[in-house]
């Protein structure tokens, strides 16, 4: 058994990779759905979907890192 039990680097490397992208698309497709089809979004919905933006962005940049390199190394 490892340092952090018995993790499935690869998949968890994959899934949060798929989550960051599926965040990433909702916020930037929203945010192009929204300004395209209804002129303006509320405040709050910009936010949100900004926001949703830069942590999909984040995920998926981040978790490649650190399930597929770090953690394996540091095993």
């Amino acid at each position: 058994m490892g340092r952090y039990g018995k993790l499935d680097y690869p998949h968890l490397t994959k899934a949060g990779f798929l989550l960051g992208l599926g965040l990433l698309i909702i916020g930037v497709g929203g945010e192009f759905v929204g300004q395209t089809y209804f002129g303006g979004l509320p405040a709050w919905e910009d936010t949100l979907l900004y926001a949703l933006s830069i942590v999909g962005l984040l995920v998926g940049f981040f978790s490649p890192f650190v399930f597929g390199i770090f953690l394996p190394l540091t095993e």
